[in-house]
């Protein structure tokens, strides 16, 4: 048996883990886009590394798009077997992948009227929304906790880790030359307290573990002060100098997590009242199918719901569809709060509003998640003083704050309680993924001192015999 490693291997896109057994059946974990990695994007969403056709099962962590974002086109290259996932991965994968079509239609559209105008050759997308939709017919929803025999080798469990609503640790049941082996993958970690969602679950002993390390050096602020520190950032912007609060959040998990903690501000009678904007029509949509899945709330949220039946809306709170709307917003000089995709600031509306307000020091840019350094949100949270957007270069003088505490990833203490449940001498390798190399570096001498001996750091197309 042997595992490869075709994305998030020493960065923290592009998920994609294919083991093979000796009989040749493979599966996949994850079929995730590249995002944020300047010109070598286009290139490395081109090439998989392997040839689609040839891989039997997938089975999908989470519905985020470096994790899912390119099942539409390993399809349309030949993959016909199913996509194993959660119900809630399901629905959130049918908004996702929609959307990343219609992203990149308008993208190629865009280039494509400066490269006919050049002579030069034009682009295509790497998929298109009739692609994603028929991809939608390959998913089979299997549940949590549940053990489910996908064929008489290989069997496969659910287990949830409070990352995203619907997101799953995967673990591995197969027979080969008499043997069982156990592979188990951690998708993405969330945290343990986290305000929406359950804690991350235990599960069984594994011989081969693959465990996420975004945050494998870094520590967390506690989740309490979030609160006080986006009413002090809005209050400081909106009140005291007449400006705007720039979010560029991922339409699933931040989002929703923004709306609930601004809600329960606002039941505690200290929200600063202006004008709050949800200025995406996948968030939208995102924050709909959140609601749909209470299953995975966690208790606090389950009480809050007792009286609240609604913890994701609350007063002054407007849902922005329409572009015209969206567009009015750049112009408005009113004092108020945006909320838009994407997470990176790489795409989609979000992307106008930060040209629109990057060089006016009244404002504010409120980073609430990690950010590929090359992305723009990076090169922000970097603090450079210029940054290009839709190719033109404006000065920074925007005030930029972050509120790390807000990561949907578990930090280094979170990811130790979530594989303190295995015997380190009962695993034979502990394969790092999607983290920065440095990061990785760091979190691996953290783990090896609890223990784990042999601890890889696979590069992207590696290939290891288990």
């Amino acid at each position: 048996m042997r595992i490869s490693f075709h994305g998030a291997a020493r960065n923290v896109t592009g998920s994609k883990h294919l083991i093979t057994l000796n009989n040749g059946l493979t599966i996949l974990f994850d079929c995730g886009m590249f995002q944020g990695m300047g010109e070598e994007t286009d290139r490395l969403n081109e090439h998989f590394g392997f040839n689609p056709a040839e891989i039997n099962y997938l089975i999908l962590s989470h519905a985020h798009i470096d994790h899912s974002g390119l099942i539409p086109r390993l399809i349309a290259q030949g993959f016909k077997g199913e996509v194993l996932c959660t119900a809630a991965t399901m629905d959130l994968s049918r908004i996702l992948l929609m959307d990343s079509a219609r992203i990149q239609q308008q993208d190629s559209d865009y280039s494509n009227k400066h490269r006919q105008g050049k002579g030069l050759p034009l682009l295509k997308p790497l998929y298109t929304e009739d692609d994603a939709r028929l991809a939608m017919r390959q998913f089979k929803i299997l549940e949590y906790n549940i053990e489910h025999q996908i064929n008489e080798e290989i069997s496969v469990l659910f287990t949830d880790v409070g990352h995203i609503i619907g997101s799953a640790a995967v673990h591995l049941s197969i027979k080969e030359n008499d043997q069982t082996t156990r592979i188990s993958y951690s998708g993405d970690v969330g945290r343990y307290g986290d305000l929406i969602l359950k804690s991350p679950d235990t599960f069984p002993q594994a011989d081969y573990l693959l465990l996420e390390s975004t945050y494998g050096d870094s520590l967390h602020e506690d989740a309490e002060p979030t609160e006080n520190l986006l009413k002090e950032i809005i209050y400081q912007t909106c009140i005291l100098r007449g400006g705007k609060v720039i979010i560029p959040a991922f339409s699933v998990g931040r989002t929703q997590e923004l709306l609930y903690s601004l809600n329960h501000l606002e039941e505690r009678g200290i929200l600063p009242d202006v004008k709050y904007y949800v200025d995406s029509p996948l968030s939208i949509k995102a924050t709909n199918v959140v609601k749909s899945h209470p299953e995975n709330f966690n208790k606090h949220v389950r009480d809050v719901m007792l009286h609240d039946d609604d913890p994701f809306n609350f007063k002054n709170l407007s849902f922005i569809q329409d572009t015209r709307a969206s567009i009015v917003l750049n112009t408005d000089p009113e004092p108020c709060v945006i909320i838009s995709a994407s997470g990176m600031a790489e795409a989609g509306r979000v992307k106008h509003h930060i040209k629109n307000n990057i060089s006016d020091d009244k404002n504010t840019i409120l980073l609430v998640g990690y950010c590929e350094p090359n992305s723009l949100g990076g090169r922000l949270a970097a603090g450079y003083s210029t940054v290009s957007i839709f190719g033109e270069e404006f000065p920074v003088r925007a005030e930029i704050r972050s509120v790390r505490s807000m990561s949907a990833h578990g930090d280094y203490n979170d990811l130790l309680q979530f594989i303190s449940c295995q015997n380190p001498e009962k695993i034979k390798k502990l394969f790092l993924v999607h983290g920065e190399y440095d990061v990785q570096r760091n979190f691996a001498e953290k783990i090896q001192e609890k223990g784990y001996k042999n601890v890889e750091i696979p590069e992207r197309h590696q290939q290891f015999v288990l």
